[in-house]
Formats: structure tokens, sequence, C-alpha cells
């Protein structure tokens, strides 16, 4: 079983969604399950609705699912779990105040070396414990021996055994720590394998070493992934608001790092050729020009009429306008904002005002013209402008701009139009 991780106390990053596709790539290449867990262990910071938010963003981007798991509902394992730790003398009872811990965080420092703590509650008398009514966090013993990390991308990892100290598991108010929770909650979803970024390493030894305190037999397998340069301040929905389209995000968040046999493609394509291990190991820069390139094809290969609906309509016509303008347009939202002048009221600079007015008189007493060129003509005979006065004048009147694309391809979608668009 895999599964994908995400807290619903922000919006999902870009760094999170790689993981969620790449987890849905590898579970249907192994035909394992693949679970989404909701951490939402953080009440005070969970966001109202963005747990469902996640399982909508996963559905627009095709990632399937087995089921979902909420972090919250294994509390009382979290719980169990770490009576049997203290138990088994692998974790204690710490009574040191946040006010010592800091002093001693202050003179490690002072001192220029990394802090740990330093056990001083590992081995108090039962008494001074049972009779302790000061409140108190649950630590696990710091590991005795190497830690040893199974990577699918890097083999294995060993690491000495001071990496760890004996770290918090449960608050003072009993709740379990991010890590402590995670190692549960994988042990209760049979896990096989976690993709993380790079800089997770040291939650992941955790993770491990409190598995590992639990005697849980099954070895965890890592992949650890290169980190995308600031991903994780790009939110999955920005790039929603900025005009990208799920199937161009997945393409590029796919391609990041690696030499892919396609520059354009789906989802379900990359479950043949994927493979994590050609990943490259360096951190990877963002580059929203290249994902804009991407975007760009995939508006092209979309249907008219569903291209249409991107820029407010369900029209084939009014799709292959928009197809004409991807010439000059990336995004949805750039495509909006050369479609929807065009049946806006138009602003027409002062130095053309008389000519346009002149223009759309004959336009809006004209029949209906299929071919451009006798519309064309039409308008010139009925306005009496000369040719070298007509073209901007007419383009300011069907689309509201200076510029643009030739007039006699954008007519091609429009002639049905025009009684709408000059009016």
């Amino acid at each position: 079983m895999l599964r994908f991780a995400s807290s619903p106390t922000d919006d999902m990053s870009i760094s999170d969604l790689r993981i969620a596709i790449f987890n849905y790539i590898i579970s249907k290449q192994r035909e394992e399950g693949l679970l989404v867990r909701i951490e939402d262990s953080n009440k005070e910071k969970n966001i109202e609705g963005k747990d469902q938010e996640i399982l909508d963003t996963l559905a627009l981007f095709g990632v399937e699912y087995s089921h979902v798991v909420y972090q919250s509902e294994n509390v009382r394992f979290h719980s169990a779990m770490a009576l049997q730790l203290m138990h088994e003398k692998k974790a204690f009872s710490c009574f040191c105040s946040q006010v010592w811990l800091e002093k001693k965080r202050q003179e490690a420092q002072d001192a220029k070396k990394a802090y740990k703590y330093d056990d001083a509650c590992r081995n108090l008398p039962a008494e001074l414990v049972i009779d302790n009514m000061s409140p108190f966090t649950i630590r696990v013993t710091k590991p005795e021996e190497n830690l040893v990390i199974k990577d699918y991308i890097k083999g294995e990892l060993k690491f000495p055994s001071d990496t760890l100290d004996s770290f918090v598991i449960m608050d003072q108010q009993k709740i379990p720590t991010y890590n402590f929770a995670c190692a549960i909650d994988d042990m209760l979803g049979d896990i096989s394998l976690v993709l993380h970024c790079e800089e997770n390493m040291d939650n992941i030894l955790k993770q491990d070493h409190i598995r590992a305190s639990l005697k849980y037999d099954k070895k965890v397998e890592y992949a650890e992934l290169p980190l995308i340069v600031d991903g994780d301040s790009i939110s999955v929905k920005s790039l929603f608001t900025e005009g990208y389209l799920p199937s161009a995000i997945s393409n590029y968040l796919i391609s990041m790092g690696t030499i892919v046999p396609q520059k354009i493609f789906e989802i379900k394509d990359s479950i043949e050729w994927f493979d994590l291990k050609s990943i490259s190991n360096s951190p990877i820069e963002f580059d929203m020009e290249a994902l804009k390139k991407i975007n760009k094809e995939h508006l092209k290969n979309l249907e008219a009429k569903e291209l249409s609906r991107y820029v407010g309509f369900a029209d084939e016509e009014i799709g292959e306008l928009a197809r004409v303008y991807l010439e000059e347009a990336a995004t949805t939202k750039e495509l909006r904002s050369k479609i929807e002048p065009i049946f806006a009221d138009k602003e027409i600079p002062k130095e053309f005002v008389s000519k346009a007015n002149i223009m759309a008189e004959a336009i809006k007493s004209a029949p209906y013209f299929d071919k451009y060129q006798d519309f064309k003509n039409y308008i010139l005979k009925e306005s009496g402008l000369k040719e070298e006065n007509f073209s901007v004048p007419l383009r300011l009147l069907l689309t509201g701009a200076v510029n643009g694309p030739d007039i006699s391809e954008i007519y091609k979608y429009l002639k049905n139009y025009i009684g709408e668009i000059v009016k």
C-alpha cells in the first residue's frame, strides 16, 4: 500500500501534488492500493473544508485512491502505542519545562553546538514520577545503534545513532506529535513505500526509529525526491487561477528533472514508462515559462467545444476562435483576456471614433456573408471608407484591440455573432 498524506491547514503546494502524482503512478505500476491520509491532528490550525478541497484537487488530476483516512481517528492507537513503549521502558515521562529546555538550547547555541536533549528525566526513580504532579511530555528513548534507511533511489543510507536524541512523541496534552502519529499511521496502513523530499530526512529517521522501537517487523522503504526550489510557496490553486490545466501541470511535474519519451502526455501515459530512479538528485527550479509552453500544447489538444468552456462559452466556433488566439496566449486566463473584449462594450480610441461609427452603421444593416471578402467589400462600399482606413476600425469593432490575428481568420468564427458584437 502507498499513501499520500496532506494537511488541511493550507493550500496544496506543487511539492505535495508531485508526491501525490508519483504515488498514484507507482501504485498503478505495482498494482497496490493508494490511500489518502488527511493529517488533521492539529485542530487549531485546520481550515474548514480544506480536506474536501484536497480530495477535489486529486480528482481534477485523475489521482485515484482506495480510501481516505483521517489521522485524528487514530488517536486511540497512538495513545496505546505510547503506553506500550513506556511499559517496555522505551519511552519515558519528561517533566522539563519549556523555560528549562529553552535555557539548554541557548547554552548549546552559545557554545556553538547542536542542541540535543540530555535525557535529564530518562532515569528518574519511579516514586518521583508517580508523585510528580507537574505537566509532562512523553519521549521515546534515543537509538543505541546506527540508523539504517532503505532508500528506493539511493540504496541503503546509514546515520550515526546520535543523529537523534530522545525526542517527544506525546505533548503535555497527550496529543501525538507529527512524527509519532505518522509512524503509527503507516503501520496501520501497511505502507510499503513512502515518497518524501530530501529536507524531510530528519522526520523519516524519527518515524523509522519509532517503528523499530515498537518492533514493527515490516521495513518501510523510502524514496527521497529532489527538492523543488520554492516548491512550497507555489500553490496548485494559484496555478488554476492563472489558467493552467491539470493535465499540463501534471505533465510538467512528471517531466521535471528527468528524461521523458515525449514532451506532451497525460498521467495515464506515464504509467507505462515512469521510473523514480531516473529523476535527478539535484534540486530542481520550477520554470513557469516551461510550464506555460506545455500548457499551450495541452490547450491546443482540447476539442473546440471544451476549449470554449474555458473562455465562458459552450460553442465550437468560439473554441476554434480561441485556438486562433493560442498563437499569442498560453493560459486560459490569457485566452479569456482576448475573447471577453470581443463581446463587451468597446472603447474606441478618439482618433478612430468617427470611422468606427460609420463602419458600425454599415455593419448593422449588412446581410449575412459567409465569406470575409464579401463582407469586407460590402462594408467598404456602404461606408465609403478607403482601404487604408478600414482594418484598424474594423478590428476595434470586432475585437476591441488594435492588434491581433488576421481579421479574415477571426471572421470565420465570428460571422454568426456580428449582430451581437457590433451593437
